[in-house]
Parts: structure tokens; sequence; C-alpha cells
């Protein structure tokens, strides 16, 4: 066998290493009895919402182990046909599956990285909170073409994506919105997208002129049952108001939107949906992630670093760059990952920026620092 080629089959074997340790291969089997075991229960769907939460942890494990032995199997058939190949001198048969085994690498590493999402909420769904700043009507414009970044992001990952509020920017985008994000690990991809967001770009308003735009965004795991977050209802105020979004499919216009205001933190969580008692639900689980979140950055300073950082929608906070204007580039100022395709970025192409800065909080170093030590 190759060198290269070699190379290639030890990186895979490490990342499928990894992917066994991840998934405690050893019990999967066991524990994925234990879950059809409790699938069979007669009485499971007489709590919906415990229900669907075992559905899709048990899908969850049901998708890793497929994924891990389907891996595990092809990388092995592939190294046998390059035997074979040698064995009869079949330089075509010993092509093909060096060919495949190449391939593999990509698909591998981007496995591993998943499998390095094992925070404590990293699974989770997501709340996010995308906010304009700095820069008026650019500003609300900006703000609204990071939204569809993230709900293009959001589609093409097959999650689920439901908007809980939006404020209109008046003449040009939103001032902001809230999403809730739902899919096996929204929250640890997304919670590397919290900070602020900056835009060079030729006004597209009438100016003519090259303009600077902010918004913030923030990402916070929405939090499951299981975990205990106590909120003192003195603390609270809830209001009930028309809502004032866009309009169009996503934002309705009745007057059961819901505010809840906490008043020791500041937080203010909203949500427009057609029912009141559904929306005074979504808000106070919104309230409660945003809770949770600030108890973990406190715990962790690097997290805290993380997620916290956005400060100011303005100059001095940004964690990534996008330039339109005089040149195509989008940058991540923390992990130095960029790249020209502008528009595929826009479109929802972030995978390679989350994983960058995934791959950072892992090693403790930004992907460029890495590659120089190669």
């Amino acid at each position: 066998m190759r060198a290269e080629i070699q190379n290639h089959v030890d990186k895979i074997e490490k990342s499928l290493d990894l992917l066994a340790q991840r998934l405690d291969w050893n019990t999967a089997q066991h524990r994925l009895e234990e879950f059809n075991a409790r699938v069979e229960d007669p009485n499971l769907w007489d709590d919906p919402a415990a229900a669907q939460k075992l559905m899709r942890e048990r899908q969850q494990l049901v998708d890793a182990m497929e994924t891990y032995s389907a891996m595990k199997q092809d990388l092995a058939d592939q190294m046998e046909l390059i035997e074979l190949g040698e064995m009869e001198d079949d330089a075509e048969v010993v092509a093909e599956a060096e060919q495949a085994i190449t391939a593999m690498v990509g698909k591998a590493a981007k496995k591993e990285l998943e499998a390095l999402l094992n925070g404590e909420t990293d699974g989770n769904d997501a709340f996010l909170e995308i906010k304009a700043g700095a820069g008026g009507t650019e500003a609300c414009d900006w703000a609204n073409m990071l939204a569809r970044m993230y709900v293009r992001w959001a589609e093409k990952r097959g999650f689920e994506v439901d908007l809980q509020e939006e404020q209109s920017g008046g003449e040009a985008g939103i001032k902001s919105a809230t999403y809730q994000i739902k899919g096996p690990n929204a929250y640890g991809w997304l919670k590397s997208e919290s900070g602020t967001h900056r835009l060079v770009r030729i006004s597209p308003f009438g100016k003519g002129t090259r303009e600077t735009s902010f918004a913030a965004v923030g990402a916070y795991p929405v939090i499951d049952d299981n975990i205990e977050i106590e909120v003192n209802p003195a603390d609270i105020r809830i209001d009930t108001y028309r809502s004032s979004g866009a309009g169009g499919q996503h934002v309705n216009t009745t007057d059961s939107a819901v505010r809840i205001t906490h008043a020791p933190t500041g937080i203010v969580v909203t949500s427009s949906e057609k029912s009141q008692h559904q929306n005074r639900d979504i808000a106070m689980k919104a309230l409660k992630s945003r809770l949770y979140q600030m108890e973990l950055d406190k715990r962790n300073a690097e997290v805290n670093a993380l997620h916290e950082a956005k400060g100011d929608a303005g100059w001095g906070n940004q964690i990534r760059s996008y330039v339109l204007q005089p040149y195509q580039m989008v940058k991540d100022l923390r992990t130095n990952y960029e790249t020209a395709d502008t528009s595929g970025v826009l479109d929802g192409d972030l995978d390679p920026f989350m994983a960058a800065t995934l791959a950072m909080n892992v090693s403790g170093k930004s992907r460029a620092d890495a590659q120089s030590e190669d």
C-alpha cells in the first residue's frame, strides 16, 4: 500500500477510534435494547413531550451506530480490495479503492468533529437571537441577511426552524429576530456563532458609498426538563401585546404575543405564536435557557469568552467580517479561517467556520496555528 494511502487509512482509523469512544461502543447495543424496550411501553405516549425526547435520543443512537459501523466496514472493504488488486496486479481495482479511501478522509474528519460535541447541552435544540447593531437601516438590513443565512444553514441540515419573535426594521430589514432551531447538536454547532458580525459593502440604499454595519448573534441551548432552573415568580413580569412583526408566513399579528421580563438580570424574551398559552411556555423556556447559559458562563471562563464576547454590536467586538467591497472575503477573526465564496456563506455554507472554531476549542489553537506546525 502506498505511503499516502496508508496515511489516509491511519487518519480514518483515528477518527473511528474517537467515534467509538464517544459512542461508548461496548455498551451501545445494550443501550439500544433498553431504548427499544421503553419504546414498546404502551403508556409511552401518555406524556408526548417525554416520548418525543425518548424517540429522538434513540434515533440519535441508531444513527451514530450505523454511521460508525458503515464507515468501519467500508474501510475494511476498500483495504481488502487493495490487497486483492495488488495480489492480482489489477491497477484499476487498486486505484478505485484508493480513491474511495481518499474520499473517506473528509467524511471521517467531519464525523470526528461532531463526536467532539459532547458538552452538557451540545446535543440540545437552540435559541438563536439576531439583533441589529451600529449602522441604522444598513444594520437592520444586515441583520435580515444574517437571519436568512442561518435559516438556510439549518434547512440544509434538515433542521426545523421556528420563528419565535421578529421586530421590523422599519425602512428595511429587522431590528431583531429570535428562532428556535430544532435538530441533533443544533446548539453544539450554533454556539460558535455567538458574537458580533461585521459587514462591509456598497450601500444598497442609494448612497453609493461603502458602509460598515454590525449585528449581534447569540445562541443559547433549549433546556431539557431534566435540568432544573428555578425562576422566582416575583422576579418576572409577563406582558401580552399585539405582534408588530413584518408579517408573512412566519409572523402572525394576533394579540396573543407574550413578553417576559426577568428583573434581576434584565433579560427580556418574547414569543408570538397563535396560542397565548403556547407563547407563555415558549417564553419561559427561552428565559430558562438564557439563565442556564449565564450560569454556564460563570462556571467556565472560556465559555463566557465564547458566548458573551459579543458585547455591543460594534467596533472591537466582532468575531467575523464579511467584506463584499472592494473585494470578496469572509474571515473569522478567532480561527483565521477565511473564504472568498461570500455568496456561498451568505447562503448558509457555514460548516467550515463552525468546524474550525470547534477544532480550535478542542486543541486550544487556531486552524492556522495548527497548520503552521505541520
